[in-house]
């Protein structure tokens, strides 16, 4: 169970790095302070169910291996899509800010879960195993 509660948590702090970067580097991107919290919830969520459904759906359909590398790229861009329709803590306006915001969210985002074990996450996870 606390393994499961730390890898949620990571997961939530990654896709907060990758939303925060993304607002700081694109201009048509923005976070709303306030409702920050709830938009990153929904997104996560938005992601976690996206993505096996998307692969999934394109393992049935013999897709090339290209295009289910592609999956974390296509879940990043719904989850924003829906993130931003049902909330107003995440605002993205612009073709090349939709773009660029599912590259560099998915790029933090994907950092950051893997970097994040390594600030002593892990260590303390060997020690709750012993």
């Amino acid at each position: 169970m606390i393994r499961f509660i730390v890898r949620t948590a990571i997961v939530l702090l990654g896709n907060a790095v990758g939303l925060i970067v993304a607002s700081l580097v694109l201009d048509g991107f923005s976070i709303d302070v306030t409702g920050f919290v709830v938009s990153l919830i929904i997104f996560t969520v938005a992601v976690a169910l996206m993505t096996p459904f998307l692969a999934s759906t394109m393992r049935r359909n013999q897709s090339s291996p290209s295009a289910i590398g592609g999956v974390a790229l296509i879940s990043t861009f719904v989850a924003l899509l829906i993130t931003d329709i049902l909330t107003d803590g995440v605002s993205i306006s612009g073709i090349g800010t939709w773009i660029g915001a599912t590259v560099v969210v998915w790029v933090g985002s994907l950092l950051a879960v893997f970097i994040l074990p390594f600030l002593g996450l892990r260590k303390y996870l060997d020690e709750r195993r012993i």
